[in-house]
């Protein structure tokens, strides 16, 4: 233009094991040492008292994991909501990939800092280059350049900008995309736009130019 796994191999075979001890374990071994304590020697209260600590934080490290899941399946939820409400819309996100169709487009890349000068290269899907423009002394933050299209076909293309500042040290240069959002897809807790026929996460949109 942001798992779990279990590794082996054919030649051996095993049980995976649960290792974690659970709030409810803890507590059926706390009650069983309750049990069959010697009533003529029992538990040391401090002892007891150390046990119920521990369980006390165990209960409370689950209630916040709970908690936890909850606000992230939230916010996934939040975020399919928000996608959908792009639909139409037209915004800006971090990307270099574009769809042309013939008609002029603006190509809008962030400086790190002032440049005196730079360079935007235009390749197609193929990795060759189609087109380069050359930019003079640009301001730190967004810019842009117009770029006509004329003679090249429709399809996929994407742009890389490169610029240096007054002592010809190299810039970073951040490039985004702009488009209609014509889609919404959602992959488990990850939501991608599309623009046409470019992919865009969700994370990656950074402002709506403009909609209905």
């Amino acid at each position: 233009m942001s798992s779990v796994a279990s590794v082996g191999n054919g030649s051996s075979t095993g049980t995976i094991q649960k290792n974690t001890l659970g709030k409810d374990e803890f507590f059926q071994m706390l009650i069983a040492q309750l049990k069959h304590q010697d009533p003529l020697n029992p538990m040391d209260g401090t002892d007891f008292t150390a046990q119920l600590a521990q369980f006390s934080s165990l209960e409370q490290l689950s209630n916040m994991n709970a908690s936890l899941e909850t606000v992230a399946a939230h916010q996934v939820f939040a975020n399919q909501i928000e996608a959908v409400s792009l639909i139409g819309k037209e915004i800006a996100a971090q990307g270099d990939v574009m769809e042309i169709d013939g008609t002029p487009v603006t190509l809008i890349y962030s400086a790190a800092e002032n440049i005196s000068k730079g360079t935007v290269s235009i390749y197609n899907s193929s990795g060759s280059l189609v087109k380069k423009i050359e930019v003079g002394s640009q301001q730190q933050g967004l810019n842009s350049v117009q770029w006509d299209c004329s003679g090249i076909e429709s399809g996929s293309y994407y742009f890389a900008v490169e610029g240096t500042n007054l002592q010809g040290e190299s810039v970073n240069m951040d490039t985004y995309v702009t488009g209609t959002v014509t889609g919404v897809t959602f992959n488990g807790g990850s939501v991608h736009i599309q623009i046409g026929d470019v992919d865009v996460p969700f994370e990656d949109v950074v402002s709506v130019v403009s909609g209905t």
